[in-house]
């Protein structure tokens, strides 16, 4: 069954969406966390304290300032430290990839991110990656039509059987959602609003005041 990922940093929205929807983890970036409005290492803090009873995923990105190796090893274990849960955001270049592959030695989970083809997903998964992040939503803003990266990359992993888990990430509709899932993805990551919205169509609701104006015409009798 495929998986699906909250891409938040928002606590109550994380809480609502584990309790209601059963999401299976989070997808957190520097972004989601400026609109928190909460300093970073606070939200990561709550993170690691609200969760921790739990075998929950939470990807945590790293400063994206970091260039070298070295130094994204360095942080990463710093933050995978504070949480069982915690897996570390690396970017996905020559020196985030080096990083990737000595932390997965040395059992760190790593989600690399920022992936947009399918000979970077390719290395993603021969280095042993916990995740592999491809960003859909990015490029079908700008035309691009991700459908042939998805294929190409899903097949490459069931061709080698590689461990890594793809998270179709950026994902924008309820489209993206199902393309995702007829593929064969093990996870989507998507926001709060566009998971709520995949809930719902018009015609749902159409259909449902139909049935309550004739359930208000019928008499009831008794039960």
């Amino acid at each position: 069954m495929m998986k699906y990922f909250l891409d938040s940093a928002k606590i109550d929205e994380i809480k609502y969406a584990l309790e209601n929807w059963k999401i299976n983890g989070v997808t957190s970036n520097p972004k989601h966390i400026k609109n928190s409005g909460k300093p970073f290492y606070s939200v990561i803090k709550e993170f690691a304290t609200e969760f921790n009873s739990i075998d929950f995923p939470i990807s945590v990105e790293i400063n994206p300032h970091l260039s070298t190796a070295n130094e994204m090893i360095e942080q990463a274990k710093k933050i995978s430290r504070l949480s069982h849960n915690f897996v570390i955001k690396i970017p996905c270049n020559e020196q985030g990839l080096i990083a990737t592959k000595k932390l997965t030695e040395e059992s760190i989970k790593v989600n690399v991110t920022l992936v947009f083809t399918a000979s970077q997903a390719l290395q993603v998964g021969r280095i042993g990656a916990a995740y592999c992040s491809p960003f859909i939503g990015w490029q079908e803003a700008s035309g691009v039509d991700c459908t042939q990266l998805m294929s190409d990359i899903i097949l490459t992993y069931q061709n080698y059987g590689f461990d890594t888990e793809i998270i179709m990430a950026a994902i924008r509709n309820g489209k993206q959602i199902v393309e995702a899932a007829v593929m064969g993805a093990h996870i989507v990551t998507a926001g709060f609003e566009v998971y709520k919205s995949s809930f719902e169509h018009p015609f749902t609701d159409k259909g449902l005041k139909i049935f309550q104006d004739a359930w208000d015409d019928t008499e009831l009798g008794s039960l």
